[in-house]
């Protein structure tokens, strides 16, 4: 057989299989975005944080329960801290972190930015991270939501 004839035949099966592969690989009518799998944040989240010993530092942050608190500023009011889900809502199992010089929180996957109050600012994650509620008595900080 002639190499033409051969690379000719072998070419129609080669180009099926490409196909059939590309369509399995394609987005996914559950995640539109063509993230991984769909993101459901954490609920029923109520746990305390002693400021005394824990997030210090401007810029410090912890994960607990699924959520990401940092600090924002210096003091220990409410508007000092940010609590927000901490994976991704792209949906490739990764957490978020924090970014001081930016003070943004970005995917370490993907890319993805959010604001401090978890507005989705870059994609492609396709939605906002979940807010949590703070509220702080003395130096313990209590997380819900």
């Amino acid at each position: 057989m002639d190499r033409r004839k051969f690379i000719g035949d072998l070419g129609s099966p080669v180009f099926a299989v490409c196909a059939v592969c590309l369509g399995a690989c394609s987005k996914s009518s559950s995640s539109p975005s063509g993230g991984g799998n769909p993101v459901t944040p954490p609920t029923g989240v109520n746990f305390n944080v002693d400021l005394n010993s824990q997030l210090t530092t401007v810029g410090a942050s912890l994960i607990q329960s699924g959520v990401i608190v940092v600090r924002l500023a210096a003091g220990n009011s409410v508007s000092s801290f940010t609590a927000l889900q901490a994976l991704c809502t792209h949906g490739f199992g990764f957490n978020v972190a924090y970014h001081s010089n930016t003070n943004n929180f970005i995917c370490p996957h993907q890319g993805s930015t959010f604001t401090t109050n978890g507005t989705v600012t870059q994609g492609p994650a396709p939605s906002n991270l979940k807010a949590y509620n703070i509220a702080i008595s003395g130096s313990v900080m209590t997380v819900t939501g």
